[in-house]
């Protein structure tokens, strides 16, 4: 399964903080009925991502009823990233 979406990146300032961008719901709802072939516990999906030229493996996190892609800190840095920008996100989910 393939997604493409943009969206914001934000910051969850939580224990353990991080930079996010929130799937769509349209993409969210795709995801949803492919999680259960996929996920390895809590709603996890794992994932390839792309933004720009940056490509990384990691999970998608439920939030709210929609799933959210962590933004490595060398990821935001390889590609320019600051909070508040809007990004192109490349999804592959091995289904």
């Amino acid at each position: 399964m393939d997604l493409e979406f943009s969206g914001e990146v934000w910051f969850w300032r939580g224990p353990s903080p991080y930079h996010f961008v929130t799937v769509p719901e349209d993409e969210s709802a795709e995801l949803e009925e492919a999680a259960a072939l996929v996920t390895y516990g809590w709603g996890m999906i794992p994932v390839e991502v792309s933004v720009g030229d940056t490509s990384w493996t990691t999970a998608l996190w439920p939030k709210d009823g929609r799933y959210v892609v962590p933004l490595k800190d060398w990821v935001r840095r390889a590609e320019g990233l600051q909070l508040g920008d809007v990004v192109e996100v490349r999804l592959t989910v091995d289904v």
